[in-house]
């Protein structure tokens, strides 16, 4: 089988992070965002997995031939001169999808969840149509596209309606689909949505289906989801996986934790922390609902809530950093110093309060 994972552009939602690295190989769960997704897609039988990229970032490409021989994998590039939409990718990717009569898996990279891929597949293959949207469902469907579903044929869509006024359902697209090859040739090499253009094809062909996922979902592309995300990845991690949570006298709740770091004994972890590899955290540390990346310092009696810690920092004594603050690579933070909400550039030094939400240049 086969997958294609949209990647897109540059990541400009999770700046700072996306200026040092690109957003694919930042770390979720401690782990390449990626990764979770190239490895769901092998366990499902996948062998083949097209990256769409705008651009090809050479550490990328390094890093994934390693996830190649891991997973045993072939991974290709589909590098779009301009940007596809979402449709526009699966096009220039023909080549692989189409070399078989296979149906193949689309995701978007940003989406995480418990990816159902083999229940997916068999789904699919029994419903006979081409193809199958994952659906989950939201508190608040105004805001995105609703599917509603044929009255006479279960989990047969109907029609899609876009932020709807009135309450026609609760379930939208998550991202994540199958599709059988024919399916391309519905789509021109041109910039289209898949969404907007291909899928109603398939609604009015009666050939558009949707699976239901059970568990979490969420779309991380943007600091404030990547640390909802995370509070559910951990909460799922304690149902499935519970060894890969650290315990321990000073930890509250959830906590991913880096064999390699090191943490003082009266430093307060959790609820829902990922501490990255190399980091060091004080004397009397308050960290809950944040992610330490790699290689950092978090010195004594500081307070980190609500915060993306990038890789390389050092956060100073008595400070308190908090309401969705982002620190990108090697940034500083002095002794007894508040920030709220900032977005701080790689490679600065933060010496006064940052009381509201700012950008830190």
């Amino acid at each position: 089988m086969k997958g294609l994972i949209l990647v897109g552009g540059y990541g400009t939602r999770l700046r700072p992070l996306t200026l040092t690295v690109p957003k694919p190989l930042v770390e979720f769960g401690n782990r390449p965002m990626i990764l979770h997704q190239i490895e769901a897609l092998a366990n499902a039988g996948v062998t083949d997995i097209v990256l769409a990229v705008n651009y090809r970032p050479e550490v990328m490409v390094e890093t994934l031939k390693k996830y190649e021989a891991e997973y045993g994998v072939n991974i290709t590039f589909s590098v779009e001169t301009e940007p596809l939409g979402t449709a526009g990718p699966l096009k220039l990717a023909e080549k692989v999808l189409k070399k078989d009569n296979s149906p193949f898996f689309v995701l978007n990279s940003d989406v995480i969840c418990e990816y159902p891929f083999k229940e997916l597949a068999e789904f699919h293959q029994a419903h006979g149509g081409k193809g199958t949207i994952v659906a989950t469902k939201v508190d608040e469907p105004s805001k995105y596209g609703v599917i509603v579903h044929d009255i006479a044929t279960p989990n047969l869509i109907d029609r899609f309606v876009e932020k709807p006024v009135e309450f026609v359902g609760n379930r939208i697209n998550a991202g994540l689909y199958i599709l059988n090859p024919e399916v391309i040739d519905l789509i021109e090499m041109k910039p289209t949505s898949i969404e907007k253009e291909t899928f109603p094809q398939l609604v009015e062909q009666k050939s558009l289906y949707s699976f239901d996922l059970e568990g979490f979902w969420m779309d991380v592309g943007q600091p404030k989801d990547f640390l909802s995300g995370t509070v559910l990845y951990l909460n799922s991690v304690a149902k499935r996986n519970p060894e890969k949570l650290s315990s321990g006298a000073n930890i509250v709740g959830n906590a991913m934790i880096d064999p390699s770091a090191k943490i003082s004994a009266t430093a307060k972890i959790g609820p829902d922390v990922t501490i990255g590899p190399n980091v060091t955290i004080g004397e009397g540390v308050r960290i809950e609902r944040s992610v330490v990346l790699a290689n950092s310092t978090i010195q004594d009696h500081s307070l980190i809530k609500s915060t993306i810690v990038g890789w390389n920092s050092n956060v100073g004594k008595w400070c308190r950093l908090e309401g969705v603050t982002v620190l990108g690579d090697d940034v500083e933070v002095k002794d007894e110093v508040y920030i709220n909400g900032g977005k701080v550039l790689p490679h600065k030094c933060i010496s006064a309060n940052v009381p509201q939400e700012a950008i830190i240049m």
